[in-house]
């Protein structure tokens, strides 16, 4: 009878990319500005293709709201402030 497989040894988790909470960028519905407008921001700011900044668009419409960016806490509060540039109500949240 063969014999069973070790169990592999403990590894000591190290702090990686994958431990660091990932944040998003929340865009909220408004009765202020154009869905042409919100699509063209989305597509300007994050460099989206016109169909995704659109479904994006929609989904805030239909929904109430989209996340339209994720990352590190940094980069998408960065993401918020500028959208706020843009007049659109956005917030932070974190991911989970």
């Amino acid at each position: 009878m063969p014999a069973s497989p070790s169990p592999a040894p403990t590894e000591q988790a190290s702090p990686s990319a994958s431990d660091v909470p990932e944040w998003h960028t929340v865009v909220w519905d408004d009765a202020v500005n154009l869905m042409d407008y919100v699509t063209e921001v989305l597509s300007r700011h994050f460099g989206y293709r016109r169909s995704v900044a659109h479904a994006l668009m929609l989904e805030i419409h239909h929904l109430g709201r989209a996340i339209v960016s994720r990352g590190a806490r940094e980069r998408m509060e960065a993401d918020v402030l500028a959208m706020h540039s843009y007049g659109l109500h956005a917030t932070l949240e974190r991911a989970g």
